[in-house]
């Protein structure tokens, strides 16, 4: 490290356990922070060391609630006040991305709006994994490093050994995931059709390709109540698949989807770690991998000025 310009990781509340896993693999300490909290739920933040100068890496997930967020924008305000060289948000989970258009008249799009906030509040740079909609990237007027939890599991898969593979989507719009993910491994494709009555509420899914006899790996980004995962799930199986499982990065997992997983078709369900599982009701068939090491090596290459791309199996 170059100690006129050095680098510093700090984190927000909720995402302490990733910071802490990546400055181990970094073997760099986590810089010390203090989030004072006031009786009416307003809250500050101060960092307890000089960052004049420093590369700051802020690390910080944006799941709910919203003290998330505005915990993060209040993290970069203090840094850019306190005369950092550079503000790098960290957000293995970048929340709001599933509002990334109109998509019905009279509303809004939360996506854009977030990264205006972090934009304006001081960033210089956004590290993040697996958005919802890969044009979210276009959101920001400042670079973007979007990382890929695809590392992570196509080794998984292989590790697996199944014979007779076929990867799927939940829904259409999942369906250049699931294309890059069975291309690689050179593996048939299925396409799900699901039709919506409302908002997380998944009526009928159609499976477009043959599952009979196959074992079947349903590729997702995020999975909330689970009711589309499941329903898919199911659907595969009563069509005569073999085996489902399905490999998802970002672990929301709202209200009873512990429930509906555990009483579904599905074999496992593996995420990665970018949110913690905090639902009271366990989930036997959950899995998380860690994206430390991913996110990790990330930071070192942008501090060194070193190229991420090699780090990417599939986009």
């Amino acid at each position: 490290m170059n100690p006129a310009n050095p680098f510093l990781v700090f984190c927000g509340s909720e995402s302490m356990y990733m910071a802490q896993e990546i400055c181990q693999y970094l073997k760099h300490p986590l810089g010390q922070m203090n989030v004072t909290h006031f009786a009416d739920g307003e809250f500050a933040v101060s960092f307890e060391e000089s960052i004049r100068g420093a590369d700051v890496f802020l690390v910080q997930s944006t799941f709910p609630p919203s003290d998330n967020l505005m915990e993060l924008l209040l993290m970069i305000d203090a840094a850019k006040r306190a005369s950092a060289r550079t503000i790098n948000a960290v957000i293995p989970y970048f929340g709001w991305a599933r509002q990334d258009r109109k998509d019905k008249p009279r509303v809004s799009i939360g996506a854009k709006l977030v990264a205006d906030m972090l934009s304006k509040a001081g960033i210089t740079r956004l590290i993040t994994m697996d958005l919802h909609a890969d044009q979210i990237q276009g959101f920001f007027d400042v670079p973007v490093d979007h990382m890929y939890a695809s590392k992570l599991f196509i080794p998984y898969i292989e590790s697996l050994k199944l014979e007779d593979l076929v990867i799927t989507a939940p829904d259409v719009g999942g369906s250049k995931r699931a294309s890059a993910y069975a291309k690689y491994l050179n593996v048939p494709l299925v396409l799900c059709q699901k039709t919506r009555s409302r908002a997380n509420v998944v009526d009928k899914i159609e499976i477009i390709g043959e599952v009979a006899g196959k074992n079947v790996i349903i590729v997702d980004d995020i999975v909330d109540t689970a009711g589309t995962i499941c329903t898919a799930a199911d659907a595969m199986k009563a069509a005569g698949a073999t085996t489902v499982r399905a490999l998802v990065s970002h672990c929301v997992m709202s209200a009873d989807a512990p429930v509906k997983v555990n009483n579904s078709q599905l074999e496992e369900i593996v995420f990665t770690n970018s949110i913690p599982y905090r639902n009271a009701v366990p989930c036997t068939k959950l899995k998380q991998l860690s994206v430390a090491s991913m996110f990790a090596e990330t930071i070192y290459r942008v501090y060194c000025n070193e190229s991420i791309s090699s780090q990417y199996l599939i986009k």
